[in-house]
């Protein structure tokens, strides 16, 4: 019964911030619960979730490569540019942490209590995304405003 008033909450608080993709995944995770073999179908989306949730997300970071709307001229010409060489650096840097974040988890899954409650507060309440290319963009971006304060004095 507790699961259902804490989801119901988060029902309440995604719709209240308009919050489209929580509110849509929690009324997934919602509908996923009242089917049959629910709790199976639950672990594995806990156990598989984030693979599959990166798989997606790469899938379509890859999208414009496969129609052809970015070509390797576009990478060469993206690391002509400090701000090519800054997102490439975060990218890397972000997959790095990435990687820890998947093994502090694996090795203390009571953390993850935290992060998603602290990443329910960052989408409702601060307007956040929650998505792993999109951090790289946005520590590019922020590195990037401080070199041009920099550069600017």
């Amino acid at each position: 019964m507790e699961s259902w008033l804490f989801l119901g909450l988060i029902v309440a608080i995604a719709f209240f911030a308009k919050n489209q993709s929580l509110l849509i995944a929690v009324l997934a995770v919602c509908l996923l619960k009242i089917l049959p073999n629910a709790d199976k179908i639950l672990t594995t989306l806990n156990q598989k979730g984030i693979n599959w949730g990166v798989t997606l997300i790469s899938a379509t970071i890859l999208v414009p490569i496969a129609t052809g709307d970015i070509a390797f001229r576009d990478l060469f010409n993206t690391l002509k540019s400090p701000l090519g060489w800054v997102a490439t650096l975060c990218g890397i840097l972000v997959a790095i942490l990435s990687a820890r974040g998947v093994n502090l988890i694996a090795q203390s899954p009571e953390v993850t209590v935290a992060l998603v409650f602290g990443t329910i507060v960052g989408v409702v309440f601060l307007k956040g995304v929650a998505a792993g290319p999109v951090i790289a963009a946005g520590i590019t971006y922020m590195i990037m405003q401080a070199v041009q304060l920099f550069v600017a004095k």
